[in-house]
Order: structure tokens, then C-alpha cells, then sequence
């Protein structure tokens, strides 16, 4: 179970709690939030990205596929009253691996029961991929 808890009078902070785990959300400033955290929204494209990554990982180890590092990159749209929400999921990898075998990992992407969640509610969820040589350093 999550639950938020608000322990604060001003803005809209809440602490998240899961199991034994702990996490902060909140609204930016300029939408009265103390921005103390990362938007509902953005923690949703977070679990889009870790559950995609941690879903095509564990396929591949199945497979014994190398996959080299995995990059899931999440760009999340709101809904406006013309168009539904929308993510773009970007995914980078960096083994080498077949034509055959990207597709398969294209195709496994759409299968994390995040990404299943989200379709089931008419939310659009499009997916790529693309090889990458290296990694850079975040030094």
C-alpha cells in the first residue's frame, strides 16, 4: 500500500509512503506548491520508466540477451480538452542485439503492467528504441 500523508500547512507536500520506503511529492511554486518534490504526474512517468526498464531487463536475463546499460527516458503530456495524456517512452541500450531482438524488446516494453494500466484507460503510450555505442559518464 502507498499512502500520502500531508504533515505541512502551506503548499501541498505529502509524504509518500510505501512498505518501508519514503518519497516526497509536491506541486511546483507557481502552482501553490513548495515544489519540494516531483509532481503526481511526474512520479507516474517515473514508474512508467522504472517498471518498462525493469520489465525489457528481466525478459533479456530470461533470454541471456546482453543488453549492455539500459536508458528509459519518459516524456509525459496532460490531458488537455482536445487531447487525451500521452507519454513517449525513449528507450536506449547499449549491447548489441539483432534486428529480431529489438523488436522483441520494443514489443516486451508494452507488456509492464504500468504501460497496460495506462492503455487500459485510452492513454497513449509510444515507444522507442535506440542503440546507443556508450554510455556517458555522469562525472
Amino acid at each position: 500500500m502507498a499512502t500520502a500523508v500531508a504533515r505541512r500547512r502551506t503548499g501541498y507536500e505529502h509524504a509518500i509512503e510505501m512498505r518501508e520506503h519514503r518519497l516526497i511529492a509536491d506541486e511546483p511554486e507557481e502552482k501553490g506548491g513548495t515544489d519540494k518534490g516531483p509532481k503526481p504526474a511526474e512520479l507516474l512517468a517515473a514508474s512508467l520508466a522504472a517498471c518498462t526498464a525493469i520489465t525489457i531487463e528481466m525478459y533479456a536475463d530470461r533470454k541471456q540477451w546482453g543488453l549492455g546499460e539500459v536508458e528509459v527516458g519518459v516524456d509525459f503530456t496532460e490531458a488537455t480538452k482536445e487531447d487525451s495524456a500521452s507519454f513517449e517512452v525513449r528507450i536506449r541500450l547499449g549491447g548489441e542485439l539483432s534486428e529480431e531482438h529489438r523488436q522483441r524488446i520494443l514489443t516486451i516494453a508494452g507488456k509492464c503492467p504500468i504501460h497496460k494500466v495506462l492503455i487500459s484507460q485510452n492513454v497513449a503510450v509510444n515507444d522507442s528504441l535506440e542503440l546507443i555505442e556508450e554510455f556517458e559518464d555522469e562525472d
